[in-house]
């Protein structure tokens, strides 16, 4: 039996993934930054939490871990390499590594860079992948921890999944992304239609997650560093693929449209 997934917006602009396992009735929640909007959701779902899946070890991910953990007697799994920062962890976890939540599997990808540890948990069986925040729709994090060649290896990780992978990304910056996007690419359609989507989805009301990954490696900047069109356009023919992501994040971070 797949996953059942509940999406909903736990407060400001983070995204909280609810995942229940029909076969035995455990339930995920991916991240934690609030535990009340989280719990009350579990409870109108009458859903049992049972494990916390914790990305990275910003406060906005893992700030309810504890309070979810000592009410439900949930299990906190988290990155290997970020453990101490979050406390609480029950289950550490590394690239090439898998969790349970109940029957259903869970694979860890490495995605340092946002975070060093940062990890990402991919369900093969659905093709749903929750990546908190080192992949956003249109966009991906800020290198706050990390270095291009292994943030932009841990995309290259991301982007080899299955086209068709839904995008359960940690924040809802999508129009944002799209107007740095278009700055730098602009002449880009599937860029062009995600935009236009976006727009329409948040003026009514709806979501832009989940996206999808075959969509993002057409539209997406983050994801196509290799791109010999994107290279030119960044005046780097012929770089290093890294080198080309690296020059894209800096214009991010500067970017004021």
């Amino acid at each position: 039996m797949a996953l059942i997934l509940d999406v909903f917006q736990p407060f400001s602009d983070n995204y909280g993934f609810l995942l229940h396992d029909q076969a035995s009735g455990a339930t995920a929640t991916v991240d934690a930054g609030e535990a009340e909007p989280i719990a009350e959701r579990a409870r109108q779902k009458g859903w049992r939490l049972t494990d916390i899946l914790i990305t990275h070890h910003h406060s906005d991910h893992t700030a309810g871990a504890a309070a979810l953990k000592s009410e439900f007697g949930a299990r906190i799994t988290g990155p290997t390499a970020e453990a101490d920062k979050i406390g609480g962890v029950d289950n550490k976890v590394s690239n090439g590594d898998h969790v349970m939540v109940g029957d259903s599997r869970l694979d860890i990808i490495g995605v340092p860079g946002h975070t060093l540890g940062h990890i990402a948990y991919f369900d093969e069986k659905g093709l749903h992948l929750f990546c908190g925040d080192a992949l956003f729709s249109l966009g991906c994090g800020r290198m706050f921890e990390g270095e291009p060649k292994s943030m932009w290896a841990g995309l290259e990780r991301l982007r080899a999944l299955p086209d068709d992978t839904k995008i359960y990304c940690g924040h809802e910056y999508t129009l944002a992304n799209a107007r740095f996007a278009l700055s730098i690419d602009p002449d880009n359609a599937a860029l062009q239609a995600r935009a236009a989507e976006a727009g329409v989805l948040l003026a009514t009301g709806g979501q832009t997650i989940p996206a999808v990954l075959g969509l993002e490696k057409a539209a997406n900047p983050f994801l196509r560093a290799d791109d010999p069109g994107l290279m030119a356009r960044m005046g780097l023919a012929g770089a290093a693929p890294h080198e080309v992501f690296a020059a894209l994040r800096r214009a991010k971070d500067s970017f004021k449209g």
